[in-house]
């Protein structure tokens, strides 16, 4: 994709389609620690999530906060990310993963730096279908607004159009390797959303859903069509080999980092302790 006999380098891309959310984090983390070894290049991954999932953040207490009964009523998994931040829903939306050394020549050392560097490849997927999108960076300190819900919040660090919240990443840093992921919403259901956790009494969560309803916007809204999975993939797919100057090779987990999704499924991500723990 560069420009003359330059060409971009190559990453790996993993389309994993739909998979359970324990099987998503634990794969995340399986990339991060096998690029950390030095065995695979930096990797872009799309996934999907069947069933639905709320993930929270690497930190985030869920006593108080979260619905844990509304939400395992309504078919949705819980899961704990690898990257801070507040709880996400994830349904109709694509997912992607970006796993990168922090020494990478592309990678600046500073979290927002980086954040940039790798937002272009979601500005570009955005552009590809007629959106301009641009940056929004945190100025305020995380965790402060006191909600739960991620979206409103800033250490996911989001992008807008028109000034409304179009699309959430996370970042971690473990092993000397970069762990970005994001949400690229099609469409959400606030009143599901908003559902899953516990507010003081009903006119407060109601007050929360109108206000998030007035900032976030998503895909659906703006092109005013049906978008395909596909089409999506495909707009992002070029616009991260545009936006980071690389070419993207097609490569499936092996059995050998299966195995170690598997390992980490269990002691982890399905692990009551490890969810529930904070």
């Amino acid at each position: 994709m560069g420009g003359g006999n330059n060409m971009g380098e190559t990453w790996y891309f993993i389309d994993s389609g739909l998979q359970s959310p324990a099987y998503n984090m634990a794969l995340d983390e399986t990339l991060l620690n096998w690029h950390s070894r030095g065995l695979i290049p930096p990797v872009l991954r799309f996934y999907g999530w069947k069933p639905a999932a709320l993930t929270l953040g690497h930190f985030q207490k869920t006593v108080g906060r979260i619905d844990i009964e509304a939400t395992k009523a309504k078919g949705i998994e819980i899961v704990r990310r690898p990257t801070g931040g507040l709880a996400v829903l994830h349904d109709n939306e694509l997912t992607y993963s970006v796993i990168v050394s922090e020494a990478h020549e592309k990678m600046p050392a500073s979290v927002i730096e980086a954040y940039r560097v790798l937002s272009q490849g979601i500005l570009e997927g955005y552009r590809n279908l007629g959106i301009q999108a641009e940056l929004a960076i945190p100025d305020a300190p995380v965790g402060r607004t006191g909600t739960a819900v991620c979206f409103e919040e800033a250490s996911w660090y989001e992008l807008e159009i028109d000034g409304k919240k179009a699309a959430g990443s996370a970042q971690n840093r473990q092993k000397g390797v970069i762990l970005q992921h994001g949400s690229i919403p099609i469409e959400m259901n606030t009143e599901t959303l908003y559902d899953l956790f516990i507010f003081a009494n009903e006119k407060v969560k109601e007050r929360a859903r109108e206000a998030f309803a007035q900032k976030a916007v998503f895909i659906h809204d703006i092109l005013e069509r049906e978008v395909t999975m596909e089409e999506l993939k495909t707009a992002f797919k070029d616009g991260f080999q545009k936006g980071l100057d690389i070419e993207l090779a097609a490569f499936e987990p092996n059995e050998e980092m299966l195995e170690e999704v598997e390992e980490l499924m269990k002691s982890k991500y399905t692990n009551d302790d490890y969810t529930f723990q904070r």
